[in-house]
C-alpha cells in the first residue's frame, strides 16, 4: 500500500508540474494563433504517457538510483574497505580514495553514453552536418569530458578544495579553446554541456556527491556534496572543443602529407 500511495503522490505531483506546460501550449494555440488543435486525441494520449512516464521515473529515482549512488559512495569511503589491515583508518589521505575516483570516472562515462538527450543531439548534429560531425565520436567525447569532470569533482570533495577555483579556471580554459576552435563546433560544444545533465546522469551524480560528502570526515553535504553537476556540465564543453581541434589538426596534417609539404 505504501508503494501504491507513493506512486499516486508522484502522479499527482507530475500532473501539477506538467499542467502549466499544457496551459501555455493550448493557450497559444487557441487564443493567440486561433487555430484548432490537430490530432487532439493523439496529443491528449501523449500527455497522459508523459505524466505516467515521469511519475514512474521519479519513483524509480527515489527507490533505486538515489539510494544506489549513496550506498556505493558509503561503501567506497568506508575505512574498513580503504584500509582494512594497515591501521590507517584515522589518517586517510586523498590518495587512499582511488577507488572512488575510478568509480566516478566509469559511472560518469557510462551514464553519459546512455543519456537520451545526448543521443538525440548527436544524431541531429550528424544529420545537419552531413556526417561531418560523427554521432558516436561526439558521444564519446562528451562522455570522456563528463567522466574526467566527475572524477575531478570527487577528488575535490575528498580534499575539500574550494569549488569556485575549479569552475573559474575551467571556464578560462573554455574561453581560450573557443578562440581557436572551429566555428562549426562551438555552439554544439556549449550545448553538450547542457544535455549531459539530464535524466540518467544527474540522479546518480547528485547521489554520489551527497554520499561522498556524508561519509568523508570533515565534509558537509550541503557545502561539499553539491557541485559535481557543475563539473559534468563544464568538462564536456572542453572535451568537445578539444575533439574538434584534434580533428582539424589531423586533417591538416593529412593534407600536408598528401601534398608532400
Amino acid at each position: 500500500m505504501s508503494a501504491l500511495q507513493g506512486l499516486m503522490d508522484a502522479l499527482a505531483d507530475t500532473l501539477l508540474d506538467v499542467l502549466p506546460i499544457a496551459v501555455v501550449l493550448l493557450g497559444f494555440q487557441l487564443v493567440v494563433l486561433r487555430r484548432r488543435i490537430a490530432n487532439l486525441r493523439r496529443i491528449l494520449f501523449g500527455f497522459l504517457f508523459v505524466i505516467i512516464g515521469l511519475a514512474l521515473f521519479l519513483r524509480g529515482l527515489e527507490q533505486a538510483l538515489f539510494p544506489l549512488g549513496q550506498l556505493m559512495a558509503a561503501q567506497l569511503t568506508d575505512p574498513a574497505f580503504i584500509a582494512p589491515l594497515d591501521g590507517l583508518a584515522d589518517t586517510l589521505r586523498w590518495q587512499d580514495y582511488y577507488w572512488v575516483y575510478i568509480f566516478a570516472f566509469l559511472i560518469g562515462f557510462a551514464t553519459t553514453i546512455a543519456e537520451p538527450a545526448l543521443i538525440a543531439v548527436a544524431i541531429k548534429a550528424s544529420d545537419v552536418s552531413g556526417g561531418a560531425i560523427g554521432a558516436n565520436g561526439l558521444r564519446i567525447a562528451v562522455a570522456l569530458g563528463v567522466a574526467v569532470g566527475i572524477a575531478l569533482g570527487s577528488w575535490r570533495i575528498v580534499t575539500g578544495s574550494p569549488l569556485e577555483y575549479f569552475i573559474i579556471v575551467g571556464y578560462v580554459i573554455v574561453v581560450i579553446q573557443t578562440a581557436f576552435a572551429p566555428r562549426i563546433i562551438i555552439p554544439l560544444a556549449y550545448d553538450s554541456g547542457g544535455v549531459t545533465t539530464s535524466t540518467v546522469t544527474v540522479p546518480l551524480v547528485a547521489a554520489l556527491g551527497l554520499g561522498l560528502a556524508s561519509n568523508v570526515p570533515g565534509r558537509s553535504p550541503l557545502i561539499d556534496g553539491f557541485g559535481l553537476i557543475a563539473f559534468a556540465s563544464l568538462f564536456p564543453i572542453m572535451s568537445v572543443l578539444a575533439y574538434a581541434q584534434f580533428g582539424e589538426w589531423s586533417n591538416r596534417r593529412r593534407q600536408r602529407m598528401e601534398t608532400g609539404q
